[in-house]
């Protein structure tokens, strides 16, 4: 007699029957009690540095107590676990978007955009090493090193997985990468700002066909067209307010958004720039307030929550008056073509960067001198603080989500 399968990819509580030698045999399917046979991985990527320090109100190189590295977590659980993969420089000088994942979460792309001045051990000199780290090797591993532009900051990789775009901040340009399996190569550098206005980060449209730079001190957005397994700079620049930093693109492929900080004394309130990707010409349309000296931002998975982190004073040296001891954490909400904010949460000082897991049900933030991250549930509009602490080996600086739940 043949024994019979009860087969664990059943929807949770779906009864299924087998007749096997006219005996019928029931199962049931109960995923949600940990007797699925495939779990299902929502991976966040957290890059830790260990020789910059900014507890003093400014950049400090220190001796490093410890190698950098990046922890990956999985969300497919919680609290999530955890892995580290130790020798891997990364930098909190920089948005904490020096890390990307391929949308199929083999790969990770991590931008080694500085290193320790060798003539003088207390400064540093701009990098231009990407590592390739392998996620699906038992355990992941860095496999390659590629060559950007000097200061390879920001990156974001295109829907479809076939490449990526890195700003590099100290070279006034953008570096197209080709990924085809674990290979990844340079293409080209094309420049896309005057010289010194820093561009940082890097936003794809949905269709790969268009592409946002954030020209932190030029004080706008440049424009990029990708076609052909290339990039060219269109020459349009889009105003943004003070210094746009991050930037990212609904998922709907209508908005562009970046948040940057003023000119003032870093007390002042800054802004979202929201930017609308479908007028002809592309212009910006609205500046939503928020608190002071964003420091990152990210969208909700289906484009309806947007999150920025903001210093608030707490980059402040402990000496100045105006220091205070928490960041925040700023939620917004998507109203037709523009987002308002709903909420403000206080975090701890410094936070870094923040990302949703691929289903949105969390929330995660840096907070870089305390060396943790905090995490928070997200229930539509409403996001709540768990209490959950995840200690860090080092002073968390980098932070990017997998933009799906990998098998």
């Amino acid at each position: 007699m043949k024994s019979s399968l009860c087969e664990s990819s059943f929807p949770l509580g779906v009864m299924r029957s087998f007749f096997v030698n006219g005996i019928k045999l029931v199962c049931i399917a109960l995923l949600g009690f940990g007797l699925a046979t495939h779990a299902t991985a929502q991976l966040i990527l957290s890059g830790n540095e260990n020789k910059v320090d900014l507890n003093t109100g400014a950049i400090r190189v220190i001796p490093a107590t410890a190698p950098d590295s990046v922890s990956i977590l999985d969300f497919s659980t919680f609290p999530p676990k955890m892995q580290t993969v130790d020798n891997v420089p990364n930098t909190v000088i920089g948005p904490p978007s020096n890390i990307a994942i391929t949308p199929d979460g083999s790969l990770a792309l991590v931008a080694d955009s500085i290193k320790v001045d060798p003539t003088n051990a207390s400064a540093w000199i701009p990098n231009s090493e990407i590592h390739v780290l392998d996620l699906e090797a038992k355990p992941p591993r860095v496999i390659a090193n590629v060559l950007a532009g000097k200061q390879p900051s920001g990156m974001s990789i295109t829907h479809d997985g076939k490449f990526a775009l890195v700003a590099n901040r100290a070279e006034d340009s953008v570096t197209l990468l080709r990924i085809s399996g674990k290979l990844v190569s340079a293409v080209e550098t094309v420049k896309v700002c005057l010289p010194g206005e820093s561009p940082s980060d890097v936003a794809i449209s949905p269709d790969d066909k268009l592409a946002l730079v954030s020209a932190q001190k030029g004080g706008y957005l440049s424009v990029l067209r990708l076609a052909d397994g290339h990039v060219e700079f269109t020459g349009q620049k889009i105003s943004a307010y003070g210094q746009p930093y991050r930037c990212v693109i609904t998922p709907d492929g209508e908005l562009g958004l970046t948040a940057g900080s003023g000119y003032g004394n870093g007390v002042d309130a800054d802004a979202i720039t929201v930017v609308d990707l479908r007028a002809k010409p592309i212009r910006a349309i609205k500046h939503v307030t928020i608190g002071s000296t964003p420091e990152s931002i990210e969208l909700s998975p289906d484009g309806k929550l947007l999150v920025a982190t903001v210093m608030n004073g707490s980059n402040f040296a402990p000496t100045n008056s105006l220091h205070t001891a928490q960041g925040g954490l700023e939620i917004l909400a998507r109203r037709g073509k523009t987002f308002e904010k709903i909420k403000s949460i206080p975090v701890g000082a410094i936070p870094e960067g923040v990302a949703f897991t691929a289903d949105g049900s969390y929330l995660v933030v840096q907070c870089h001198p305390a060396r943790e991250l905090w995490i928070f549930q997200v229930k539509g509009e409403r996001v709540t603080d768990t209490g959950q602490r995840i200690k860090m080996p080092g002073m968390p600086s980098s932070l990017r989500a997998s933009s799906a739940i990998a098998r």
